[in-house]
């Protein structure tokens, strides 16, 4: 009989360190169901929204929301996207942070829970994180959430249809308040079976050796070490 680790991750579009810590967890689980491939890892992910307040319609650019909301002078802003760029590239990934359109992420939220009822949610998160940090696309934008998700298998008339059902709004909120309920004050955080807690994009092996103490403990073999 097969063995399962569940993974709950709570993340937010606008986030670098969420995108990256996907990257870093997927090379995991690939490299983890692998060497076991009697175990799987059910993944699940949830909302979480670091700037609630963005307004639909913000205008500035990532330098100026970041200035405004972490309070810090533009060049050091601008360093520390330059390292993040580095460290994306490191990682195999884009960041053009001079295109990227600060949004609100409600509606992509909407979108991501429209997808995990479709069975699409690893694909369309992929999506719209390359969208908004490679590709300066805006995801408070109803037509470009629609087409977005075609691309990744969604059925446009649906996206724009979740846009405006509050079931999915309803469920956007359940994840952030079970988030609050779990202390999570920052993403991207990880859950396993429900119970061990790994915060931030942690490296691969990281994650890797995490998921042998779950199985270790499982199988009544090892404790498990929260990060």
């Amino acid at each position: 009989m097969s063995e399962t680790i569940r993974v709950d991750i709570w993340s937010d579009i606008a986030c670098p360190w969420c995108y990256i810590g996907k990257h870093r967890f997927d090379a995991a689980v690939a490299a983890f169901v692998e060497e076991h491939p009697d175990v799987a890892v059910e993944v699940e992910s949830h909302s979480f929204e670091l700037a609630p307040d963005t307004p639909i319609d913000f205008a500035g650019s990532e330098v100026d929301f970041l200035v405004r909301h972490k309070g810090m002078p533009a060049p050091q802003v601008e360093q520390m996207l330059g390292q993040m760029t580095e460290l994306g590239a490191s990682e195999g990934l884009e960041f053009g942070f001079h295109d990227v359109k600060h949004a609100n992420t409600q509606r992509a939220h909407r979108v991501l829970h429209l997808a995990k009822d479709r069975g699409l949610q690893a694909p369309v998160q992929e999506r719209l994180f390359r969208a908004y940090f490679a590709e300066g696309e805006d995801m408070s934008d109803a037509d470009a959430l629609a087409r977005l998700g075609a691309e990744a298998g969604l059925d446009p008339d649906e996206v724009r249809a979740a846009l405006n059902d509050e079931m999915y709004g309803e469920a956007v909120q359940r994840d952030i308040a079970r988030a609050r309920q779990l202390g999570v004050n920052g993403v991207p955080f990880f859950l396993l079976d429900e119970k061990y807690g790994v915060s931030g994009a942690q490296s691969a092996d990281a994650f890797a050796n995490v998921f042998e103490q779950v199985l270790g403990f499982q199988r009544g073999e090892a404790p498990v070490t929260a990060q």
